[in-house]
């Protein structure tokens, strides 16, 4: 409760007067809705590689290539795992997210009834 407000009317005013207002939007938007994926060969390309940052994620020892050398016998089941992932065709176009379209065409109706200058 509001400290000396008794009644609805008063606590209902002192309530509305004390809440923040938001400045009005001139739109609505999302900024880039679609998002790129990861690509999916970036696991074993960073093994067969060796990077630091995934031998911290995939807790490998090490890169294949960086301790075993580029022509070693005990990559090649990571480069065949390599050049399937990388061969692989891509699924189809991607369709693009329309999110921005409806936000568009519902922001009269969020705003409400507003004057014209």
């Amino acid at each position: 409760m509001v400290a000396g407000k008794q009644s609805p009317s008063a606590l209902a005013r002192a309530s509305a007067a004390a809440s923040t207002k938001l400045p009005p939007l001139p739109k609505l938007r999302i900024r880039r809705p679609d998002r790129v994926e990861a690509n999916p060969c970036l696991g074993v390309m960073s093994s067969m590689l060796g990077t630091s940052e995934a031998i911290a994620y995939y807790q490998i020892d090490g890169g294949c290539w960086a301790s075993q050398g580029q022509a070693a016998q005990a990559c090649a089941v990571l480069e065949q795992q390599l050049r399937v992932c990388m061969d692989a065709r891509k699924t189809g176009q991607t369709k693009k997210n329309n999110i921005n379209h409806y936000l568009s065409r519902y922001y009269p109706q969020i705003i409400g009834p507003h004057k014209r200058k």
